[in-house]
């Protein structure tokens, strides 16, 4: 294998400098384009690209503070009626989104939640934790924003299987970009995420090494996990996991929710369908020992769900998003 040229490394890093630069005179020096492009002896072209290049790879993030009085208001209100530490919410995306129960809706509040999550987890991972680790769009959006310190001795497991047909949102690759950021130990989840019977289930966690998550999960400093509704945009149903034959049994058995592919009513109780017993992923119960509860979903046809995790396992970091945060008030 032919060795690395130093200059290869000396380019990349020249061309990172530049793009910080633009960045930083653009956003934090108030300078026009045609001002940074003087000042760096480069094209006004060459400016917009770098600035495109810079917002892609979450190395400038832009929050908008206007109405920032009443978001605190609002968090204020939710910690009060759901026991939470703290609830971090975000503004819904605009009209130009789409409706927030349609499919580009939900899928850009996922990311726009996403990137609160990621942000919120780059501040707060302590050295020497175990994380365990949900799935879900809401989830893999997290990533583009999650920069952490590299940290000491910790782990990161996932709560749930794979997937055989891998799809833009995957349980096991997120565990592992999520640990390979912090520097972390991984614990994959490698089963399926969802067997045919109670007794394969059995043998995957006694005879294939699996209860060593098992027994992870029992002891987390951090959970992070995510929920979905049961509708025609719910994740499980959008990303083929479950047939919608088996959706219309699980609404006839008063599912509301889908939280880490176990199936809850609006009380939190696991409902009575055999899918609950054979998918692959760490029951709720022990999920709620965890020390600190991380959930993260946006969206007001979301809020019944949110509200049934939240009964189910409790929770003491809310992050979402104004309409969801809203719709959960007048649930109270």
């Amino acid at each position: 294998m032919a060795k690395l040229r130093r200059e290869t490394h000396t380019t990349y890093s020249e061309a990172a400098s530049l793009r910080l630069r633009a960045a930083w005179l653009y956003y934090n020096q108030g300078m026009t384009q045609k001002d940074v492009a003087e000042k760096l002896g480069i094209s006004r072209s060459t400016v917009i690209r770098l600035l495109d290049e810079a917002m892609k790879r979450s190395e400038v993030q832009i929050w908008i503070n206007e109405g920032i009085e009443d978001f605190v208001s609002l968090a204020g209100e939710l910690e009060a009626a759901y026991g939470l530490d703290e609830a971090v919410i975000i503004p819904s995306p605009g009209p130009s989104t789409g409706s927030s129960t349609g499919k580009m809706g939900a899928e850009g509040t996922a990311k726009a939640v996403g990137l609160a999550l990621g942000q919120f987890l780059s501040e707060v991972v302590p050295n020497g934790a175990t994380i365990g680790v949900g799935w879900g769009r809401t989830m893999t959006a997290s990533l583009s924003s999650f920069r952490p310190p590299r940290r000491e001795n910790c782990k990161v497991v996932s709560l749930l299987g794979g997937i055989v047909a891998v799809h833009q949102t995957n349980p096991l690759d997120y565990t592992w970009r999520l640990a390979s950021a912090l520097g972390a130990e991984c614990y994959m989840f490698l089963a399926p995420l969802l067997v045919d019977s109670v007794e394969t289930k059995r043998a995957l966690i006694e005879k294939c090494g699996l209860a060593t998550l098992y027994d992870l999960a029992e002891t987390l400093d951090l959970a992070i996990v995510s929920c979905g509704d049961i509708g025609p945009h719910s994740t499980s149903l959008s990303e083929g996991f479950i047939s919608k034959e088996t959706l219309r049994e699980l609404v006839d058995a008063g599912c509301v929710c889908d939280t880490m592919f176990n199936f809850i009513d609006a009380e939190g109780r696991s409902v009575d369908h055999p899918i609950n017993q054979r998918a692959m992923a760490i029951d709720l119960d022990t999920l709620r020992k965890a020390k600190h509860i991380v959930l993260a979903s946006g969206g007001a046809h979301r809020a019944i769900a949110i509200r049934a995790t939240i009964k189910r396992i409790g929770c003491n970091t809310l992050i979402t998003d104004e309409a969801a945060a809203r719709a959960l008030m007048e649930l109270v």
